[in-house]
């Protein structure tokens, strides 16, 4: 072969610099979905942080032009990342000390008025969640809360279309035989949050068992690390003198945590604990403290979750 007819190096650099861009362009465009996706699969910011970071690796590989849909595209890998992650999550939750609860999300008003992704981001809806076998909780939020149809969703999780309406068929039932009652106005649920902070602050339990639910159940995670019942608290005569103590060394702020009314505790500054609140025909029934620093590491930033 002469010198003339010697294969030439023929890749673009600045094509290549297109591609990367576009890949970029596309990931950012849906990341707060993907986010969203990961986290509802996952329950920790954390986790569904990693679940993405995977997802951006191997997106920067794919020839994008052979992408028919791009959203599509990065919803499977992401699902596909989180799967792996859930299963090792749950083999992690064997193992953990006390009740384990979801990690608390800053949420923007904006969440909490779109009150489907608000009640599927609630405490108490991942806490269902965590009933479901993997792929039945990837199916079920595929599907009922992202509104992906059978065909994508198989894709995503290695199964045949109709193995995904009958795993879809199953785990919206046994979601709805466990998921919360029905919305609450915001009104009659600003209402509630303001007389329980107010309960609190003053230590008055008598206006704490006028506002807690006589079955409320308080669960409480302190992953070991920090103080906490290792078992749920039961009823309001037993609740409500747990909450009578806090006021005198933590300060409470209200807040909106994965889409739903909260109050975060502060100690010295620092934030201490994170409760969720679940509101019920104007009483408290279910509250939801997150005290494990481990889990506490993004409530200092708003996050953005979309459908």
């Amino acid at each position: 072969m002469s010198e003339h007819s010697k294969p030439t190096d023929t890749a673009d650099p600045l094509a290549d610099g297109d591609r990367t861009d576009a890949a970029t362009e596309a990931f950012v465009a849906h990341r707060n979905l993907l986010f969203t996706v990961a986290y509802e699969m996952l329950g920790s910011a954390a986790d569904a942080e990693d679940a993405l970071q995977e997802t951006w690796l191997r997106w920067t590989g794919v020839d994008l032009d052979t992408v028919r849909d791009q959203r599509s595209y990065l919803v499977r890998i992401t699902t596909r990342q989180a799967l792996g992650r859930l299963r090792t999550l749950r083999r992690r939750k064997e193992s953990y000390v006390g009740p384990w609860l979801p990690e608390p999300l800053l949420t923007a008003p904006d969440v909490a008025e779109d009150v489907e992704l608000a009640d599927s981001v609630s405490m108490a809806m991942l806490l269902v969640l965590e009933t479901l076998q993997p792929t039945e909780r990837a199916v079920f939020v595929l599907r009922e809360v992202f509104d992906l149809d059978y065909d994508e969703i198989a894709e995503a999780v290695d199964k045949s279309p109709a193995a995904v309406r009958q795993i879809a068929h199953r785990a919206r039932v046994h979601v709805a035989a466990r998921r919360p009652r029905g919305a609450v106005s915001a009104t009659e649920t600003q209402n509630a949050l303001q007389a329980f902070q107010r309960a609190i602050e003053t230590g008055d339990l008598q206006r704490l068992l006028d506002i807690l639910a006589p079955d409320v159940v308080l669960l409480t995670d302190g992953g070991g690390v920090k103080q906490a019942a290792l078992e749920p608290i039961m009823g309001a005569e037993a609740v409500a003198p747990v909450l009578g103590r806090i006021s005198a060394v933590v300060s409470l702020q209200s807040t909106q945590v994965n889409g739903y009314p909260a109050l975060v505790l502060r100690m010295g500054g620092e934030i201490d604990t994170v409760m969720a609140v679940r509101i019920d025909e104007g009483l408290i029934t279910g509250l939801y403290a997150v005290r494990n620093p481990e889990k506490l590491s993004h409530m200092e930033q708003e996050t953005a979750l979309r459908r």
